[in-house]
């Protein structure tokens, strides 16, 4: 593989990376508006670089577009699967910029640094996405983290911002150290951290040592904390309340989707051929996280600690795909995260705007009677509200409904069984949210904080990403059958 090819291969993180050196100095050098200035351009980064992504001239190397290629080595590889995660995740970010203009400004955050940090963590995701080696996974972990803690602290004179941040460095500094504890494992027992050299070794010599077994589940468990699955989810609540709204909203969306599709890579590439040793710790955390994270919800007042619980929870349902240890299990999992992250930034773009006595409104409880006094918003949370819950014929039924379609086919049906019970377990506090905003009295009313015109039209055109899919999923489903075509040798 000579260089020019290897480069092409990674043109779009390439291009991204140079973006955001031009943001960051037209930031410092700019005083007025830079913040939104830098916005705008971080969100047109994220245009060009989904349009390199797919750029003809580039996929002239690819003379299969689902072919895997390799680059610099096998460090890094490009896939279909790799470029449809990527384009979700750049999606992600730029909705979740878009969404943030007025609140930023109101909650006295609106720095220029705030998009620059939002487009490194994406890289770093980009990165984790088409890492092909231990290594190289490490370093778009660390990229993405590194970034996410600044975020969650960025509201430096909220202690509750301050306490996030902390929480999440310390909690993240563990979870690189199991992460590098298990890879010097898995390489002292075979010699090489490339993910296609360690799925040779693995599918050809069994059985293999305890030291190799106990090194899968250390880099398990680091990987269990990046998607906040139980029992490593401690974070995720107390980060969620503290980290600013716009944060919040970020945190739920993209860096999710890339850890759950680190996830699978990881287990699929180097340890597919042991599936039989890690698909059960993967069945546990899916059931504990589902039950965990449902039945804890029940329980929550505060807006943000409930959707901490939900994303706990969803992250169960989404393993459950990657449980399935098949092709479809995966197509299903890539559908799930496409439609979830939707629902998630919907939810907290409308959340960004509400206030009340000129506070941001936290409690659902503060919701009551809001489709009296707007009933557009209350129509929109509610929409997004049964597609979470999973209420036919919602996109988010779709979701689940394909996810645990792979798993009735794999015949895990006591796990589908705790699925469906658990997802009517999640349907009582998200229709809790609809019964205050439509059954309840008004209390105080909300003077929703007025959103920016470029606010206004990511959530309308999120919201119509959402009830489209019900109506014409067909995009979606083909392109997440094609993303999965040669990432799996298995059914």
């Amino acid at each position: 593989m000579d260089n020019l090819t290897s480069s092409l291969v990674v043109l779009p993180e390439i291009v991204l990376v140079l973006l955001g050196f031009f943001i960051l100095l037209v930031g410092l050098m700019r005083r007025d508006n830079a913040a939104r200035v830098a916005t705008f351009l971080t969100v047109f980064a994220f245009v060009i670089c989904a349009v390199v992504i797919f750029l003809p001239a580039r996929l002239h190397i690819f003379l299969d577009g689902a072919l895997p290629i390799p680059a610099f080595g096998t460090v890094f590889i490009d896939d279909a699967f790799a470029r449809f995660v990527k384009l979700l995740l750049l999606i992600a970010a730029g909705l979740s910029l878009l969404l943030s203009g007025s609140y930023l400004e109101e909650e006295k955050i609106a720095l220029p640094e705030y998009p620059v940090l939002v487009l490194f963590a994406t890289l770093g995701m980009m990165l984790m996405v088409s890492a092909s080696d231990m290594l190289s996974l490490y370093v778009g972990m660390e990229l993405q983290s590194l970034s996410l803690y600044v975020l969650a602290a960025i509201q430096r004179d909220n202690a509750k911002s301050s306490e996030a941040g902390v929480k999440y460095f310390v909690l993240g500094a563990l979870s690189s150290g199991i992460v590098l504890y298990g890879i010097s494992l898995v390489y002292g027992f075979t010699g090489t951290t490339d993910f296609i050299k360690l799925g040779h070794i693995l599918a050809a010599a069994p059985p293999h040592s305890v030291g190799l077994t106990i090194g899968l589940v250390f880099i398990a468990a680091a990987m269990a904390f990046k998607v906040s699955a139980v029992p490593f989810h401690m974070w995720t609540p107390d980060v969620y309340e503290g980290a600013p709204t716009s944060v919040t909203a970020f945190f739920a969306a993209a860096p999710k989707i890339a850890a759950i599709v680190a996830f699978i890579r990881l287990l699929y590439m180097p340890f597919g051929g042991v599936s039989h040793e890690w698909i059960q710790i993967v069945v546990v955390i899916a059931v504990a996280s589902m039950v965990l994270g449902n039945f804890s919800g029940l329980a929550q007042n505060n807006f943000k600690r409930l959707m901490a619980y939900s994303s706990i929870a969803n992250v169960g349902t989404a393993l459950v795909g990657l449980a399935v240890d098949n092709r479809e299990g995966i197509q299903a999992v890539l559908i799930y995260l496409a439609v979830y992250f939707l629902n998630v930034l919907g939810v907290f773009g409308i959340l960004m705007y509400l206030r009340r006595g000129g506070k941001a409104v936290e409690n659902i409880s503060e919701l009551s009677g809001l489709s009296r006094t707007h009933p557009m918003l209350a129509l929109m949370m509610m929409l997004f509200m049964y597609s979470l819950a999973g209420v036919p014929p919602m996109a988010g039924f779709f979701g689940k409904y394909f996810v645990f379609t792979a798993a009735v086919h794999a015949h895990m049906i006591p796990l589908v069984v705790i699925g469906v019970l658990t997802s009517v377990v999640a349907a009582f506090y998200y229709l809790r949210v609809i019964k205050m905003m439509y059954f309840d009295d008004v209390i105080d009313p909300i003077d929703p904080l007025k959103a920016d015109f470029t606010a206004e039209v990511s959530l309308i055109v999120t919201l119509l990403l959402v009830v489209g899919f019900v109506f014409w999923p067909v995009p979606v489903i083909d392109a997440a059958h094609h993303a999965v075509a040669t990432l799996l040798i298995k059914g």
